[in-house]
């Protein structure tokens, strides 16, 4: 029993793991956004890439804590001022396609389906004094996972974006469980909040984010 009961673990909540999948950054309650202006996207049709390695979801009841060898993330992210959604939350990107790899535990693998994309990146507060560092938020995650545990994460996820290392920092943010069902041996369930981390560096490296 242990063994099958460590195997649905991984199994169950990595896949939520999944639904975090990149984003700019975390800001406090109280902070507020004016305006937010994307510059250095070399790509004329303001495409980007990025990725992650080592990706961790944590279940931050049950304490299960899962790792993918990677994950990517494509989408647009085009130069340019946005005001749009100010003081909450101004969008500056949409992420279209996401991934997940070699999510396993215990040598069990299982799928994860981004659901309902384009999903929105979004500046939250001012970039800091530097220069260099903007918070922000991924609003509108919902991702499924598919096998011998089912679920479905949604929710938002937060972090950091930094121009000078083009690095999406995923930490924090508002992930909840639902649709529990198939073997999940109570490991992940419904209402349970999860928080994924990773680090995704974003291609062009010259794709830069700053917000006032």
């Amino acid at each position: 029993m242990r063994k099958l009961t460590r195997a649905f673990t991984g199994t169950a909540a990595t896949g939520a793991a999944i639904v975090a999948a990149v984003a700019l950054a975390a800001a406090p309650a109280f902070a507020t956004v004016n305006t937010a202006t994307v510059s250095g996207n070399t790509n004329s049709d303001g495409s980007f890439s990025a990725t992650a390695t080592g990706p961790t979801l944590t279940d931050s009841k049950t304490k299960v804590k899962l790792t993918c060898a990677s994950a990517t993330a494509s989408g647009i992210a085009k130069n340019g001022t946005y005001t749009a959604g100010a003081p909450n939350a101004i969008s500056v990107a949409s992420l279209t396609t996401l991934k997940w790899n070699q999510c396993t535990i215990s040598g069990i693998g299982f799928s994860v389906t981004a659901n309902a994309t384009p999903w929105s990146l979004n500046a939250t507060g001012a970039t800091d004094s530097t220069g260099d560092v903007t918070p922000g938020s991924i609003t509108g995650v919902n991702a499924s996972l598919t096998g011998a545990c089912n679920a479905t994460v949604t929710g938002a996820v937060t972090g950091t974006y930094t121009n000078s290392t083009h690095t999406l920092a995923i930490n924090a943010g508002s992930l909840t469980v639902s649709g529990v069902s198939g073997l999940c041996l109570g490991l992940i369930n419904n209402g349970d909040a999860v928080v994924y981390n990773a680090n995704y560096v974003v291609t062009p490296a010259t794709l830069a984010v700053n917000a006032t």
